[in-house]
């Protein structure tokens, strides 16, 4: 009896290290191809979830906050909600910024001018022919149509008033105003900057 219950022991004992080697060897081979896959640059990216819009609304200070020489100089990547042009077709993504940090990724509100459907001039800038090209067709909306932004869970309705082009240091386009209005712009015509065509929005609701 004594000899059985030794040998029941042993083979036991063995039964066990073998699913304990087993079981190392498949963690090993999992864990060395998730980090194979994350060391890969184009995998690395597409793990990265797209930002989602931040809770805690950019404050509104003292007037829009300068426009660096450099275009990519430091600033961080905000995602604030949406915007929605019905008259072009577009619904994206609204950013925060007035880097190309933020700008190459779609629309964007300039820092300093008001938020969306809050009293003053919101500020928002956009491509019209790289990148998504959000506002390539800028200049086919028309006095009446409607801009739709949705910013921390409020949803603020313009309509379109005007548009005119101005040149690139018509920086008074980003002055605020008593009452709620909204300004687009962009490069003008496509392919150039020489100058900026501008849409002027007055709040709806």
């Amino acid at each position: 009896m004594a000899r059985h219950r030794l040998r029941r022991t042993r083979l036991l004992f063995v039964l066990v290290c073998v699913v304990l080697i087993v079981d190392a060897f498949v963690w090993a081979a999992r864990t060395g191809g998730a980090a194979q896959a994350v060391g890969a640059p184009l995998e690395r990216a597409q793990l990265q979830p797209p930002p989602a819009p931040t809770t805690t609304l950019p404050p509104v200070d003292d007037g829009p906050i300068p426009i660096p020489t450099d275009n990519y100089a430091d600033e961080p990547i905000r995602l604030i909600g949406t915007i929605t042009i019905p008259r072009i077709g577009l619904v994206h993504g609204l950013y925060d910024g007035v880097t190309l940090n933020n700008i190459d990724r779609g629309p964007s509100h300039w820092p300093g001018t008001a938020m969306p459907g809050q009293p003053g001039n919101a500020v928002v800038a956009g491509h019209r022919v790289t990148h998504d090209h959000p506002f390539g067709d800028i200049d086919k909306l028309r006095a009446g149509d409607l801009v739709i932004f949705d910013v921390g869970g409020i949803r603020s309705t313009y309509r379109m008033t005007s548009s005119e082009v101005v040149s690139p240091d018509a920086v008074w386009i980003a002055d605020q105003t008593a009452t709620p209005t909204a300004t687009l712009y962009a490069c003008h015509p496509p392919h150039s900057k020489k100058y900026r065509y501008v849409v002027h929005l007055a709040l709806v609701t």
